[in-house]
Protein backbone atom coordinates (compact mmCIF):
# COMPACT_ATOMS: atom_id res chain seq x y z
CA UNK A 1 0.00 0.00 0.00
CA UNK A 2 1.09 3.38 -0.99
CA UNK A 3 -0.36 6.92 0.02
CA UNK A 4 0.70 10.18 -0.90
CA UNK A 5 -0.43 13.60 0.33
CA UNK A 6 -1.75 16.30 -2.13
CA UNK A 7 -2.33 19.94 -2.58
CA UNK A 8 -4.55 21.18 -5.02
CA UNK A 9 -3.53 24.27 -6.49
CA UNK A 10 -6.40 25.48 -9.08
CA UNK A 11 -9.08 23.63 -10.68
CA UNK A 12 -9.22 23.49 -15.11
CA UNK A 13 -12.64 22.64 -16.17
CA UNK A 14 -12.44 21.33 -19.82
CA UNK A 15 -15.82 21.54 -22.10
CA UNK A 16 -15.77 19.72 -25.05
CA UNK A 17 -18.10 20.50 -27.98
CA UNK A 18 -20.13 17.81 -30.30
CA UNK A 19 -18.12 15.68 -32.11
CA UNK A 20 -15.05 15.93 -29.96
CA UNK A 21 -13.36 12.80 -28.91
CA UNK A 22 -13.22 12.92 -25.30
CA UNK A 23 -9.59 11.50 -24.25
CA UNK A 24 -7.61 13.96 -27.37
CA UNK A 25 -9.47 16.79 -26.10
CA UNK A 26 -8.31 15.64 -22.35
CA UNK A 27 -4.39 15.00 -23.90
CA UNK A 28 -5.03 18.66 -25.32
CA UNK A 29 -6.22 20.61 -22.28
CA UNK A 30 -3.54 19.25 -20.10
CA UNK A 31 -0.82 20.32 -23.01
CA UNK A 32 -2.31 23.71 -23.16
CA UNK A 33 -3.02 24.28 -19.37
CA UNK A 34 0.31 23.26 -18.43
CA UNK A 35 -0.72 20.13 -15.98
CA UNK A 36 1.46 17.72 -14.88
CA UNK A 37 -0.22 16.27 -12.02
CA UNK A 38 -3.72 16.22 -11.42
CA UNK A 39 -6.95 14.61 -10.17
CA UNK A 40 -9.90 14.06 -12.24
CA UNK A 41 -12.64 15.11 -10.23
CA UNK A 42 -15.74 14.86 -12.50
CA UNK A 43 -17.13 14.55 -15.82
CA UNK A 44 -20.56 14.59 -17.10
CA UNK A 45 -22.34 14.59 -20.66
CA UNK A 46 -22.95 12.71 -23.32
CA UNK A 47 -21.86 10.73 -26.28
CA UNK A 48 -22.21 9.18 -29.94
CA UNK A 49 -19.84 6.86 -29.24
CA UNK A 50 -17.61 4.77 -27.22
CA UNK A 51 -14.34 2.40 -27.14
CA UNK A 52 -13.00 1.53 -23.56
CA UNK A 53 -10.96 -1.25 -22.29
CA UNK A 54 -11.65 -3.59 -19.00
CA UNK A 55 -8.91 -5.75 -17.36
CA UNK A 56 -9.91 -9.80 -18.83
CA UNK A 57 -7.31 -11.79 -16.73
CA UNK A 58 -6.30 -12.19 -13.57
CA UNK A 59 -2.68 -12.61 -14.11
CA UNK A 60 0.41 -9.82 -14.17
CA UNK A 61 0.44 -8.11 -16.95
CA UNK A 62 -3.92 -8.52 -17.48
CA UNK A 63 -5.09 -9.06 -20.31
CA UNK A 64 -7.39 -6.47 -21.65
CA UNK A 65 -10.60 -6.14 -23.42
CA UNK A 66 -11.63 -3.76 -25.71
CA UNK A 67 -14.53 -2.76 -27.07
CA UNK A 68 -16.62 0.12 -28.86
CA UNK A 69 -20.28 1.09 -30.03
CA UNK A 70 -22.31 3.43 -31.50
CA UNK A 71 -24.73 4.88 -30.09
CA UNK A 72 -25.99 7.80 -27.76
CA UNK A 73 -25.05 7.46 -24.06
CA UNK A 74 -24.79 9.95 -21.45
CA UNK A 75 -21.83 10.36 -19.52
CA UNK A 76 -22.42 9.55 -15.55
CA UNK A 77 -18.58 9.88 -14.13
CA UNK A 78 -15.22 10.47 -15.88
CA UNK A 79 -12.69 9.84 -12.91
CA UNK A 80 -9.18 9.32 -12.78
CA UNK A 81 -5.70 10.75 -12.57
CA UNK A 82 -3.44 13.26 -14.35
CA UNK A 83 0.60 11.88 -13.66
CA UNK A 84 3.69 13.22 -15.27
CA UNK A 85 1.20 14.86 -18.05
CA UNK A 86 -0.12 11.65 -18.66
CA UNK A 87 -3.67 11.18 -18.58
CA UNK A 88 -4.89 7.78 -17.11
CA UNK A 89 -9.23 8.17 -17.04
CA UNK A 90 -11.74 6.08 -16.47
CA UNK A 91 -15.81 6.42 -17.73
CA UNK A 92 -19.11 5.30 -16.84
CA UNK A 93 -22.03 5.55 -19.65
CA UNK A 94 -25.54 4.81 -19.29
CA UNK A 95 -28.53 4.30 -21.51
CA UNK A 96 -32.32 3.37 -20.27
CA UNK A 97 -31.26 0.01 -20.67
CA UNK A 98 -27.22 -0.41 -19.39
CA UNK A 99 -24.50 0.73 -18.02
CA UNK A 100 -21.07 0.54 -19.54
CA UNK A 101 -17.53 1.62 -18.04
CA UNK A 102 -14.33 0.81 -18.53
CA UNK A 103 -10.98 2.52 -19.20
CA UNK A 104 -11.49 5.84 -21.54
CA UNK A 105 -9.63 5.15 -25.12
CA UNK A 106 -9.91 7.29 -28.17
CA UNK A 107 -13.44 7.01 -30.20
CA UNK A 108 -16.14 8.66 -27.06
CA UNK A 109 -17.08 11.11 -29.41
CA UNK A 110 -19.51 14.31 -27.64
CA UNK A 111 -22.84 14.28 -28.79
CA UNK A 112 -24.54 17.28 -26.95
CA UNK A 113 -21.27 18.09 -24.62
CA UNK A 114 -19.03 16.97 -22.02
CA UNK A 115 -17.42 18.62 -19.00
CA UNK A 116 -14.25 17.64 -17.38
CA UNK A 117 -13.20 19.21 -14.00
CA UNK A 118 -9.57 18.49 -13.12
CA UNK A 119 -7.87 19.74 -9.81
CA UNK A 120 -4.34 20.17 -10.52
CA UNK A 121 -2.09 19.81 -7.94
CA UNK A 122 1.14 21.19 -6.38
CA UNK A 123 4.43 20.85 -8.42
CA UNK A 124 6.32 18.13 -6.99
CA UNK A 125 3.15 16.10 -5.53
CA UNK A 126 4.48 12.58 -6.26
CA UNK A 127 1.56 10.72 -8.05
CA UNK A 128 3.66 9.99 -11.33
CA UNK A 129 3.64 6.70 -10.65
CA UNK A 130 0.47 5.47 -8.49
CA UNK A 131 -1.18 3.07 -11.65
CA UNK A 132 2.31 1.28 -11.77
CA UNK A 133 2.45 -2.55 -10.70
CA UNK A 134 5.23 -4.60 -10.09
CA UNK A 135 5.19 -8.43 -11.00
CA UNK A 136 5.43 -10.53 -8.08
CA UNK A 137 8.95 -12.84 -8.40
Amino acid sequence: MKSVEVHPVRYVIARMANGEDILGSLNRAVEECGIRNALIVSGVGSVTSYHVHVVETTNLPPGNLYWKEESPFDVVSITGLIMGGRVHAHIVLSDRERTVAGHLEPGCRVLTFCIVTVAVLKDGDAVADLDRYEIPG
